[in-house]
């Protein structure tokens, strides 16, 4: 069963519809008690990382999808979802976020973008991927962001990276955790296929 975060972030519809093309097998999840039940777990999210985490917290969902990520069960984190693996943004000021991966979320430096470059990064743009399992039959896919702030994070766990002003991270993997900064509910054929892969692992 796979699972997919409702926590009041948006875009849960669309993420929903795109996996029930490829299993049925796919719910919902509200309660913190629903988490350690599923076999994959997907993280969505639009919006602020501060409102976030604090919805993380006060729900109770937070501590379960530590747990699940430690069960070493699959778990996917989109656009903010996967800005929130991290262990910090500085998005409205400090805040912390799950810690799952080493690393930060900083918004765009201006300093280092050519002057007519608009923030947020808006649109299609491609990710030059490394060889890893969520790429299986994608070679350098276009998808559709839509964000301010991005992560840093050790080379290690990037799996992805995608140029706006200058070169950012824009997937990671670190074990069982997966995270992408554009949309695949939103990509079309490329971004389908990345569900597809994580729905296969």
């Amino acid at each position: 069963m796979l699972g997919i975060i409702d926590y009041n972030m948006g875009n849960l519809a669309s993420v929903y519809n795109a996996c029930l093309k490829f299993t049925k097998d796919v719910k919902i999840v509200k309660e913190p008690d629903e988490i350690k039940n599923l076999d994959k777990l997907i993280l969505p999210g639009v919006g602020a990382y501060k409102d976030a985490m604090e919805h993380l917290e006060s729900s109770g969902l937070k501590d379960e999808i530590i747990n699940f990520a430690n069960s070493k069960k699959p778990l996917l984190g989109i656009c903010l979802g996967m800005q929130l693996l991290f262990e910090s943004s500085e998005e409205f000021g400090y805040t912390k976020g799950l810690s799952l991966i080493e690393g930060q979320v900083v918004k765009f430096d201006k300093n280092r973008m050519e002057e007519d470059l608009k923030i947020p990064h808006m649109g299609w743009n491609r990710i030059i991927n490394k060889q890893n399992p969520i790429f299986k039959d994608l070679k350098n896919p276009y998808l559709y962001f839509v964000h301010s702030y991005h992560a840093k994070t050790k080379d290690e766990y990037v799996i992805g990276e995608t140029t706006y002003g200058y070169t950012f991270v824009s997937a990671v993997n670190k074990n069982n955790i997966f995270g992408f900064q554009p949309h695949p509910e939103k990509s079309h054929n490329n971004g389908l296929k990345i569900l597809e892969n994580f729905i296969n692992l």
